[in-house]
């Protein structure tokens, strides 16, 4: 028996709760957009015609997804791109960039918890000014239409990281 002198007593595992879900579904969301972002490298590489190392050292010295985005999206449309590799890469960063809405929604929000202590809603750490007043911190619900759409965009964005991974095989880009 568990508790007895010389056993360590294991801790009881209890079900996940709303919180849990929901943060396990941020750090999914977080996780495949990190892990998806970093395939711009392969992008920068076979575009700018460098090697991967050289690729990292303009990636890392970019400080936002949106300065490495822009450069990938620059890249293809220059002239020397193949018409079907930019119409490729514009395509997904298109589609990367329409998710980067919601990632950037629940890394960037402050979580309000209901009584049970499960998220029940975000509030924006946003600041939208009008002509005469502001307004900040839009309140959204945190409810089961919202984590179908987390889930969602979880999967569009692996589904965007196979499309970059194919841009680079097809293209033959470094890697």
């Amino acid at each position: 028996m568990a508790g007895q002198k010389g056993e360590v007593a294991m801790p009881q595992r209890r079900a996940p709760s709303g919180l849990d879900q929901i943060l396990l579904l941020v750090g999914r969301l977080n996780y495949a957009w990190t892990n998806t972002e970093s395939l711009l490298i392969y992008l920068i590489a076979g575009l700018a015609k460098v090697n991967k190392e050289t690729a990292i050292v303009i990636f890392l010295t970019l400080n936002t997804t949106r300065a490495r985005m822009d450069l990938v999206e620059r890249l293809a449309k220059l002239p020397q791109t193949p018409e079907h590799c930019r119409d490729d890469v514009l395509l997904l960063l298109d589609r990367l960039g329409q998710q980067s809405k919601l990632r950037n929604k629940y890394s960037h929000c402050i979580y309000s918890f209901d009584e049970k202590g499960d998220i029940s809603h975000t509030q924006q750490m946003r600041i939208f000014d009008g002509k005469t007043s502001i307004k900040y911190g839009k309140v959204e619900a945190v409810d089961a239409p919202e984590v179908a759409r987390i889930t969602e965009c979880i999967n569009d964005i692996t589904d965007i990281n196979k499309g970059i991974w194919d841009v680079v095989k097809r293209n033959r880009f470094p890697t």
